[in-house]
């Protein structure tokens, strides 16, 4: 083995020795650029060029192997060309989805930096390539519209950790494969896919944006072809990438005044977050400084994009595999402005007025891209409830569903699609049957919008005469002429972190103070309660350092951060004191985990109210103050914290992820868990009855409390007071209209004495049985 290993040395020293000489000057990138551009050049055939891109890579990187794996049809790697490992292996060896360090490099789709790959519990050993004589490996995945075509490998006999400039080189060099690849330029590299595409089929996914939506297909193209990577002039380039970024900050600027997205919501958060990235100076600089390293302002976005997803994609927390996709979609944005393409993707006559847009993964920037009049429904291969494209769809009010695996191999562009984001399921190529049966639920769902309407001065009164408060959730002065077209009781949640995000610096007492009496006067009489700040986790300020955290939902978020920086609490309480004046003050604290932390939070009120009695200032006529109930281990300390508190307030979101240990952002255990367990409705149970004990409301403002199945449970259990989205009080108050409350209980009570079940089909039952509007 140590002979046949010599020998190949030797061979490829020989062959190395006919290389133009490189300059020590000269960075390896540019050099590998300049060549690279001369074997694409050259009259020869793909596999051809494939052999001396590899020749090429090992000689300017110091590599004694490197090699170029396809992926097939059945997700197999198929090693298609090498310089180092025997010959004789090329098109032989075949590694199966995952195996050895390649595989799983094609499967995370991101590097892997071995420097001792024979050790790792992941290496596969295959005798015909005689890489056992080999230490350190760096593979990369070969790329096009984040889907993975190969990978592209280099080996050294030494044991080495290879540096991060090495892996911007073998990506830049990936993206040329990958360009050989898709053009058909290597004979066998393209392997059709054997789905049948005029059949009709129903996909499984899992609904992100309720609705259904009837249209036909449009694929997303996500990204923008880079072809040219030598910059011809560094100068013309760097302007064109400085007038670049600032289209892009102006767009985002005016996509924040967007009619259906400048209203208070998670989809507020996830474009401010976007703005914030768009406007950081060490983003810009990274891609200026590529362009001065002899890259095309194209080339550039795209070697810092693929630098900073490697980098991101590295840490397990889900918090930055999403900032990924931002910038991915960041990213995508900006190679569209430098190609002059048009802003909106549905512009042309060849955009249909009843468009599905289908794609594997997609950003909300992407997203909004789109003429939102002509789109009907969105499908996503990847995506979650609460991932950003999700929470975008959500307020633009397009059906969507995500987790919809394979769709894009399985449809074609104009084929008839109905997204049914109730049930989750696709329909593609449907039955004349099929499409009329949706296209009469659509015209029922209407007829519905319409009683929804009629009901908004209507109190939601249950058949039994309970009655129930229903108000919505905002966060901007925008927000507030819901709580009247909606027919709302007032505003159980105002998210006052918005203020903070939307500011360039810290906002002083006096501008919040005026900020608050501005929303207390748009409520017109009606209860508004204020949420303190809640920043950190994924809610950063632009202004303020928060380091980076392996798991920031549980990390320094909300009171825990403004406990530790009490400036921050204090200025907060005083402007909300001082806008309250002559009325009732309601204020509630999130992420409060032990009682200890009501208690200081008591005492910081008490503080400011002495010094504005000191000063003779006018007060509110009262004081209401709540916690959020959102940690589990609460339900323990309830006899210490109730005594502290004027009510409790439950958000479900963050509740359930705590009380199941799961990801709600992860697609993949999202929905694992139901609310309608056992386990949930038991502990909301509890936490009724202790707080009932000290005579303490207890009030929800997550999710649950806008679905009408989940909020007719809540109501079962105790709840009187719902926190909701606007477009949920409509179809949740038609539930409490049907409901009889005391009937409803003993069910309930009933189910939650049996052993530990999902209770959802069982109340999905009664309320059919009932004639309840769920």
């Amino acid at each position: 083995m140590n002979q046949n290993w010599a020998e190949r040395q030797s061979r490829m020293q020989t062959r190395r020795g006919k290389q133009p000489p490189i300059s020590a000057s000269e960075p390896a990138l540019r050099v590998i650029m300049r060549r690279l551009r001369d074997i694409m050049a050259e009259d020869c055939n793909g596999q051809a060029k494939l052999d001396k891109i590899v020749h090429l890579i090992a000689g300017v990187m110091v590599a004694e192997v490197c090699s170029i794996y396809l992926r097939r049809q059945d997700n197999s790697l198929e090693l298609f060309a090498t310089e180092g490992l025997n010959a004789d292996a090329v098109h032989n060896t075949r590694l199966k989805r995952a195996e050895g360090l390649v595989g799983r490099c094609a499967e995370l789709n991101q590097p892997i930096n071995e420097q001792n790959a024979k050790s790792h519990p992941a290496f596969s050993y295959h005798p015909e390539t005689g890489e056992e004589a080999y230490q350190s490996l760096l593979a990369v995945p070969i790329q096009k519209s984040g889907q993975v075509l190969g990978v592209l490998v280099i080996q050294n006999h030494t044991e080495k950790e290879y540096s991060q400039e090495d892996i911007e080189v073998l990506q830049s060099t990936a993206m040329i494969v990958a360009e050989l690849f898709v053009s058909g330029g290597v004979a066998g590299a393209q392997a059709d896919i054997e789905i049948s595409r005029s059949l009709a089929l129903v996909v499984q996914g899992q609904p992100i944006s309720s609705g259904i939506a009837l249209g036909h297909a449009v694929i997303h193209e996500p990204r923008v072809a880079v072809s040219k990577l030598l910059s011809d002039d560094l100068r013309t380039d760097l302007s064109r990438l400085d007038n670049a970024i600032a289209q892009l900050r102006d767009w985002i600027d005016e996509t924040l005044k967007h009619e259906g997205l400048s209203s208070d919501g998670e989809h507020r958060d996830v474009l401010e977050a976007y703005r914030m990235f768009a406007y950081d100076q060490g983003w810009a600089r990274r891609m200026r400084e590529a362009v001065e390293d002899g890259l095309t302002a194209e080339a550039a976005v795209e070697r810092v994009q693929n630098a900073s997803r490697t980098q991101m994609l590295k840490q397990s927390d889900p918090y930055w595999r999403e900032r990924a996709h931002d910038l991915d979609d960041l990213a995508d944005r900006l190679l569209r402005i430098l190609s002059g393409r048009s802003a909106t993707k549905s512009d042309g006559n060849d955009f249909p007025s009843d468009a599905i847009l289908i794609a594997r993964t997609m950003g909300p920037a992407e997203l909004l891209d789109y003429d939102s009049k002509k789109l009907r429904g969105l499908i996503v291969e990847d995506g979650s409830t609460q991932s950003h494209v999700a929470i975008v769809a959500k307020a633009l009010e397009i059906p969507a569903i995500g987790q919809a695996r394979r769709i894009v191999e399985q449809v074609s562009i104009g084929d008839a699609v109905i997204v049914d984001a109730q049930t989750g399921e696709v329909h593609l190529r449907p039955s004349p049957d099929v499409v009329n049966a949706y296209s009469d639920k659509v015209r029922f769902q209407a007829r519905r919008q319409e009683q929804y309407r009629a009901l908004c001065g209507k109190p939601a009164v249950t058949a039994d005469g309970i009655e129930i408060s229903l108000n919505v959730n905002a966060g901007l002065e925008m927000d507030m002429p819901h709580v009247h077209q909606s027919g709302a009781d007032g505003v159980g949640l105002f998210r006052t972190e918005l203020l903070f995000m939307l500011a360039k610096t810290f906002p002083r007492a006096k501008r919040q103070e005026e900020a608050y009496r501005k929303i207390l006067a748009l409520a017109e009489g009606k209860p508004v309660i204020f949420r303190a700040l809640d920043i950190g986790g994924d809610k950063n300020l632009p202004y303020l350092k928060f380091d980076p955290e392996e798991n920031p939902a549980m990390g320094w978020r909300a009171i825990r951060l403004s406990l530790d920086r009490q400036g921050l609490l204090r200025t907060q309480i005083r402007a909300l004191l001082r806008a309250s004046e002559g009325k009732q003050l309601s204020m509630m604290i999130p992420m409060i985990s032990t009682a200890s932390e009501m208690k200081q939070v008591r005492e910081l009120i008490d503080l400011e109210l002495h010094l504005m009695r000191k000063r003779a200032e006018p007060e509110p006529s009262s004081i209401k103050l709540g916690a959020m109930f959102e940690v589990p281990s609460l339900l323990f300390e309830l006899d210490a914290l109730l005594p502290l508190v004027d009510f409790i307030s439950i958000g479900s979101n963050d509740l359930l992820q705590f009380l199941y240990a799961v990801d709600r952002t992860n697609g993949r255990v999202a929905t694992r868990y139901d609310a309608l367990s056992t386990a949930p409705l038991r502990f909301i149970k509890q936490l009724i009855h202790g707080a009932a004990n000290h005579k303490v409301p207890v009030t929800v403002c997550g999710e649950m409390a806008g679905r009408p199945i989940e909020a007719m449970a809540l109501v079962g259990l105790g709840i009187r007071s719902l926190s909701m989205a606007p477009a949920a009080i409509g179809p949740v108050k038609s539930m409490i209209l049907s409901l009889d409350k005391a009937d409803f209980e003993t069910y309930l009570n009933k189910l939650l004495d049996q052993p530990a079940h999902v209770l959802r089909e069982e109340l999905t039952s009664y309320a059919k049985k009932w004639g309840i509007e769920i």
